[in-house]
């Protein structure tokens, strides 16, 4: 510390002085450090506010990544489905062809010169004979229900309308469960028995269908699910269950169906099976009132014979065909009972008149599908949510006639 000359004592003015100077120090180091504390403040902060956008930039990249997943595989579906449509427009132009084929001979072109009668009844009936000819050509099988003998109710699952089957066509011991009519799910068990012990649905393999189904009309032949898809045209699908592909479809040559049965209303076309293959049950509105038959080609979709029936729509609840003959069951006026009332043999062989009666014993509502299993001579019901086998009685045509 500076002395003063005279006294030898501190001169005060610098004493003043050094301290004035270490405050000012002081001051400027404070300062100094409140600044760097705001600036480390700033700097954290700006550092959250990028975790926080990096964060949200990271989830929207994820939502935007599960969308274009879910895109690409509806685009996939589409996709297929537009490739399987055009696989099949040849065939479909080859069936309209044959159909305009079938017309020409069925009413003859406008001739430009005079054409002798003689010929034209030759022509016609050539045309007769040769479905004639393809009429009895159907199948050999000759056996008819007599009675119904048994009824057994294995479940109760799934909603009031539905189908449950086998494979119709294979000896395999699978079940397939088509649960209401316009999903796009097939259940598949392994067996009966899986399918009777599992609560609800949860032991089956779930197959998802490219196009939903319209109806309870569904069945399952030679490893494939035929169905009646839901558009407007009701076109008819072949999918293959072994690969969960489409591997073929028809719309049939008729114009504005209307359903078959009109105690099921959400179903335009039954598909049934029995010993001679695929049939389809329907009903447009040209003859409203009755239903046909159409005897179908199970691999192209061809349709190979077709019936105008004398089974009436009114008060049907489910058909089914049996050796080339559809039998149709009505509602009885008894709450719970139905019975075969109608039947139709393509080889006319029998008629309604000539059938035994058939009555089904007393079940909770409707039938919402009957579907035979030509090789256990069952029937597979589905009723107002049960699922029913019915264990039936069969004759030979020739012995009911006697």
């Amino acid at each position: 510390m500076p002395l003063s000359p005279r006294s030898g004592r501190p001169n005060m003015r610098s004493v003043l002085l050094v301290l004035t100077l270490a405050c000012l120090a002081a001051a400027q180091h404070q300062a100094l450090i409140d600044y760097l504390e705001r600036r480390l403040q700033t700097i954290e902060e700006r550092i959250s506010l990028w975790q926080e956008q990096t964060a949200r930039y990271a989830s929207e990249l994820r939502d935007l990544k599960q969308q274009m997943v879910s895109q690409l595989e509806a685009l996939d579906k589409e996709k297929e489905v537009l490739r399987v449509s055009l696989d099949s427009v040849g065939t479909r132009v080859d069936r309209v062809e044959r159909e305009l084929d079938y017309l020409e001979t069925q009413t003859g072109a406008q001739p430009c010169v005079d054409v002798d009668d003689k010929l034209i009844e030759q022509q016609v009936s050539l045309v007769q004979e040769k479905q004639k000819s393809k009429y009895y050509q159907l199948s050999d099988c000759s056996d008819m229900i007599s009675s119904i003998k048994a009824m057994k109710i294995l479940k109760h699952v799934g909603g009031s309308k539905g189908v449950w089957t086998k494979d119709t066509g294979a000896n395999s011991g699978q079940v397939y469960i088509f649960n209401g009519t316009t999903e796009d799910t097939i259940y598949e068990f392994a067996s009966v028995q899986d399918f009777t012990r599992s609560t609800g649905l949860t032991l089956s393999k779930k197959l998802k269908l490219p196009m939903a189904f319209q109806g309870a009309g569904q069945v399952v032949y030679n490893h494939f699910a035929y169905y009646v898809s839901q558009s407007e045209d009701a076109k008819i699908v072949k999918f293959d269950l072994s690969n969960n592909t489409i591997t073929d479809s028809a719309i049939l040559p008729f114009e504005e169906y209307v359903p078959v049965y009109t105690l099921n209303s959400d179903t335009l076309i039954d598909l049934a099976v029995d010993e001679e293959g695929l049939w389809a049950i329907y009903a447009t509105k040209q003859s409203d009132r009755y239903i046909s038959l159409a005897k179908m080609d199970a691999k192209s979709l061809d349709i190979e014979q077709m019936w105008d029936t004398n089974c009436p729509r009114d008060n049907a609840e489910a058909g089914f065909v049996i050796c080339g003959t559809l039998y149709v069951v009505y509602n009885t006026k008894q709450p719970g009972r139905s019975r075969v009332q109608c039947v139709f043999d393509v080889n006319g062989m029998i008629s309604s008149d000539e059938a035994p009666l058939v009555y089904f014993p007393k079940r909770y509502g409707a039938h919402a599908s009957l579907k035979y299993n030509p090789k256990e001579a069952l029937l597979y019901a589905w009723d107002d949510g049960y699922q029913i086998l019915y264990k039936l009685v069969m004759k030979k045509k020739l012995e009911i006639l006697e």
